[in-house]
């Protein structure tokens, strides 16, 4: 096991995870269950973050109470499948700023261009959680990785739903200090570089567009 990896397991998590994997699925049913997997890891991916305590008074009495001793990571999605991933992370961090990384991958060499890079200042500060549905060559997940350090990031977690063998190897090698989070580690790669079994690809079952 790659030490970088979380593989998360949590009976809501997978019950989600088989119905996003179903051809079955229609878009908006997958919009939602992609953001409820996104809000689910993500209350694993910052279960470590550190917290302080301070005074809070209740209608009884005031108490010492653990608090972030932070403010809140960055909220990074990459485009564009990472936007459903991310909305739900939103949901339990309303209040973190938010930067997106536009990456495309060239479906004959599999190699990842950045077409758009847009990060909030506070990144510098709080750091980054970067969200992707799909960990499949890890090129794309370590290119965007490197944008987002290079922003000035001082540490980064990556969360995806599904990730292949390859991938997570391949960012592990490239980013040996950035945790992963997901929710399932698949068999391996097909000749296109689609994750089996997978769920497909995530951007357009998201969006209801076609490859």
């Amino acid at each position: 096991m790659v030490p970088t990896l979380h593989l998360v397991d949590h009976a809501l998590l997978s019950h989600r995870l088989a119905e996003l994997r179903d051809v079955a699925t229609p878009s908006p049913r997958f919009r939602r269950l992609l953001a409820e997997i996104g809000a689910l890891l993500t209350m694993e991916a910052t279960r470590g973050l550190p917290v302080a305590t301070r005074t809070v008074t209740t209608p009884l009495t005031p108490m010492q109470h653990a608090v972030l001793a932070a403010p809140e990571p960055v909220l990074v999605a990459v485009l564009r499948a990472g936007l459903g991933l991310m909305e739900g992370a939103m949901q339990v961090m309303p209040e973190a700023p938010v930067g997106h990384v536009g990456l495309v991958r060239d479906e004959h060499t599999l190699q990842p261009s950045q077409y758009m890079l847009r990060m909030p200042p506070e990144v510098t500060t709080r750091g980054a959680i970067l969200f992707d549905p799909m960990l499949a060559t890890g090129g794309s997940a370590a290119a965007a990785i490197a944008r987002v350090k290079e922003a000035g990031a001082p540490a980064v977690r990556f969360v995806c739903v599904v990730a292949a063998p390859e991938g997570v190897a391949r960012l592990a090698a490239a980013h040996p200090d950035v945790p992963i989070y997901t929710a399932a580690l698949d068999e391996k790669l097909d000749h296109r570089g689609f994750i089996v079994p997978g769920l497909g690809d995530a951007g357009d079952r998201c969006f209801g567009t076609e490859g």
